[in-house]
């Protein structure tokens, strides 16, 4: 039997790309963490609920609470007794965004898993399409974002640099312009949950498990209510993170300019000494001594910073504490169990 066309350069992309069945309807898991989200809570349920049971398939939400201090979690337990395809899993304190994503996931038992901001500035009516790229025979489908409504110029143009920076320092290959907003196999999901690193940055392990990948271009929308948990202060220290976390650039950087300034100050020095010799010119120049001492110390300082960062990193990864603990988890009805690995039962 012959393949369409799509599916042969699907094919020859990825050499192990097998299509599944064009009528295949799987399981459906969707991962939302949540933090302070009472405000878009009910519309999120309302739209994503919408999409699902129109695919008609079996499906869970799964809402994760990270310690908020809101209506959320009562809004999650509120959901639960209305429709037992909602699994709410309360975590034990607010662990961050991150380490949330990462206890949804464990907590999924679809056979494909839709991440989801909670905000619904990603629209839960692309997963339809997500499906269908998911039967060409892909184990990631990602959303890439062309336009980013209700955010700051500034931000759109740090974020814009900030992903062209580390696509191109990183030993992965992390996709411009795409955040959380991805459907995957349950194998991927299975793989992702074996990295159980403390500092994470889930684009950069998006990234990192690989399997065949597609992006799904799409207009990323303004929050629908409450307001970004995102400040410029996190945002930046959300940049280092993921720079530290899949690069050690900024370590050969910093050697790399030892070393420049080394051999410049080698050459200056041999000649303020033949200077000396052969014109007999006093030693002065306070000025531009102390700026040469002012600039080596900034390198210094930098640099021993920089390595604090990853020294840092190395102790909190020692300790080997789980990623995070769960206070209470709510179980939906959809049959299966959950397949990642756990930090704590709930």
């Amino acid at each position: 039997m012959d393949l369409p066309v799509a599916s042969m350069a699907n094919s020859l992309q990825y050499p192990g790309l097998t299509p599944r069945s064009a009528g295949l309807i799987p399981t459906v898991s969707v991962v939302a963490p949540a933090y302070n989200e009472q405000e878009v809570l009910g519309e999120f349920y309302r739209r994503v609920a919408a999409v699902l049971s129109g695919l008609g398939c079996e499906y869970e939400i799964v809402l994760v609470n990270d310690g908020s201090r809101d209506q959320t979690l009562a809004l999650m337990h509120a959901l639960h007794a209305q429709d037992p395809r909602v699994t709410v899993v309360d975590l034990s304190r607010n662990f961050g965004k991150e380490i949330a994503l990462s206890a949804g996931l464990d907590h999924t038992k679809g056979e494909v898993v839709v991440v989801l901001d909670s905000d619904l500035q990603d629209p839960p009516e692309l997963i339809p399409q997500m499906l269908d790229l998911w039967r060409q025979g892909y184990d990631v489908i990602y959303g890439t974002r062309t336009v980013r409504d209700g955010e700051t110029w500034f931000k759109k143009t740090t974020a814009n640099y900030f992903y062209r920076l580390i696509k191109k320092v990183s030993r992965v290959d992390i996709p411009k312009d795409t955040g959380d907003f991805r459907l995957m196999s349950r194998r991927a999901v299975a793989s992702l949950s074996r990295l159980r690193e403390e500092h994470r940055f889930m684009k950069g392990l998006f990234a990192w498990i690989g399997f065949p990948s597609k992006a799904l271009p799409y207009r990323r929308d303004p929050r629908a209510a409450g307001e970004t948990k995102w400040n410029y202060w996190k945002l930046w220290n959300f940049a280092i993170e993921g720079i530290t976390s899949f690069t050690v650039a900024p370590l050969k950087i910093s050697t790399y300019l030892g070393l420049l300034v080394a051999v410049l100050s080698l050459i200056y020095a041999a000649f303020v000494i033949w200077k000396a010799l052969i014109y007999s010119d006093p030693v002065r120049g306070y000025p531009s001594l102390m700026a040469v001492i002012l600039f080596l110390g900034g390198v210094q300082l930098i640099s021993v910073g920089l390595l604090g960062e990853y020294v840092g990193r190395i102790f909190n990864e020692v300790k080997r504490r789980p990623l995070y603990l769960v206070n209470r988890r709510l179980d939906s009805t959809l049959p299966g169990s959950c397949a990642g690995t756990t930090d704590n039962a709930a």
